[in-house]
């Protein structure tokens, strides 16, 4: 996480600084709880409530919530709408049926990733009219909503920005949809992985899917924000612990899920960022970038993006450099001492040719190498999260 002068709310001194940022519908709750914020993709976002620790433990093993509404929350209506989606993603949008969703990347004429997404998938209201929700990073929204705009027939197609009028609130954990369910009359239970639905909470529409960044079970929930309060509130008194940025980041990183900005960019293309999965080359057509994946495949990829353990508590931290025989050959993109798992981990692009399992490098930690080795990701799997 690309975190910077993490403040204790209430300072006015940290207020001052941060008038330039926005802040979500949920901010005063988060200054109530006496979270700490910080300035993340030009929003004042709690970084932690209690401690990075604990609310990451509150996660794996009951259930956490976190303030998301500051990612990008675009709905899209309009005829063939996931066909003219195909042309700007690697991934095969035309086996998704209504309910479910595609986590895929937008890309550039070389291959690089604009950002990472998700496609809801909700169906068509006659035989030609479909409709989907598109969410996408914080940090992002206006470059990807420029995007959509320009590659899209806006004459047939409606665009709408929810991300100022929606609040997000991801809750995560093995008891996560216990806690939403009692809040909930739509019976959760059949929601399978990446499924979606529309329904309401007191009288008001709510967006649900079983979508999360945290390698656990879990919800999202998009409502508008005059109930988003009340929905953050009433899950405060069931039970669910507030968490911040923080160990939204420890959680990801253990499940080994790129954060933009840092494990992919522009510059990085899927392949090389171990997204070959969500690119399709022999099930759909032309897209944006594919001669360059074509390429990759055939010729191989100058790098990839590996995971790294180091030994004892040397923490590989994103910009150190990775070595092989006294030479650098890499570069951190994101790492941490694992809460979980009580060692450290990274995620490092290096040379594919010393990407293999168990192959020996070094990091370069306060100017002294520390032995590292490659290891298999994600770092950390649920026995909780349910299957598509």
């Amino acid at each position: 996480m690309t975190s910077s002068s993490v403040a204790q709310g209430g300072n006015s001194q940290d207020r001052a600084t941060s008038q330039s940022l926005a802040r979500t519908p949920l901010y005063q709750m988060g200054v109530e709880l006496k979270a700490r914020f910080t300035s993340f993709g030009g929003w004042e976002m709690p970084i932690q409530y209690s401690s990075i620790t604990q609310e990451h433990h509150a996660v794996r093993n009951t259930a956490g919530m976190f303030d998301i509404s500051h990612m990008g929350k675009f709905t899209l209506q309009g005829k063939n709408l996931i066909s003219q989606l195909e042309y700007l993603v690697p991934s095969d949008l035309s086996r998704l049926q209504p309910g479910q969703a595609q986590y895929t990347v937008l890309l550039n004429q070389q291959g690089g990733i604009i950002d990472d997404i998700i496609i809801y998938y909700q169906g068509t209201e006659n035989t030609d009219t479909q409709q989907l929700v598109i969410i996408v990073n914080a940090a992002t929204t206006d470059k990807d909503k420029k995007w959509l705009l320009a590659h899209l027939d806006t004459k047939v197609v409606q665009f709408q920005d929810l991300s100022q009028s929606q609040v997000l609130i991801a809750i995560q954990g093995p008891t996560a949809t216990h806690h939403l369910q009692s809040l909930f009359k739509t019976d959760l239970s059949p929601i399978k992985a990446f499924g979606h639905l529309e329904t309401t909470i007191w009288g008001k529409r709510a967006f649900l899917a079983r979508t999360g960044y945290t390698g656990e079970d879990g919800f999202e929930v998009m409502v508008d924000s005059s109930i988003g309060i009340d929905l953050w509130q009433s899950l405060y008194n069931v039970g669910v612990i507030p968490c911040g940025l923080g160990c939204r980041d420890t959680l990801r990183l253990e499940a080994a899920m790129a954060l933009y900005g840092q494990d992919i960019d522009d510059t990085t293309t899927p392949l090389e960022a171990g997204l070959g999965w969500l690119v399709h080359l022999d099930t759909k057509g032309d897209f944006i970038g594919r001669e360059v994946l074509i390429k990759q495949k055939a010729q191989g990829m100058p790098r990839k993006l590996v995971g790294l353990q180091t030994q004892g508590r040397n923490i590989a931290r994103h910009g150190y450099s990775v070595l092989s025989s006294d030479k650098v050959v890499g570069e951190v993109t994101s790492g941490t001492l694992s809460p979980t798992l009580g060692y450290p981990v990274a995620l490092a692009y290096v040379p594919a040719q010393l990407g293999n399992l168990k192959q020996q490098l070094e990091v370069e930690i306060r100017g002294k190498a520390y032995p590292a080795v490659v290891v298999k990701r994600p770092f950390y799997r649920s026995n909780n999260r349910p299957t598509n």
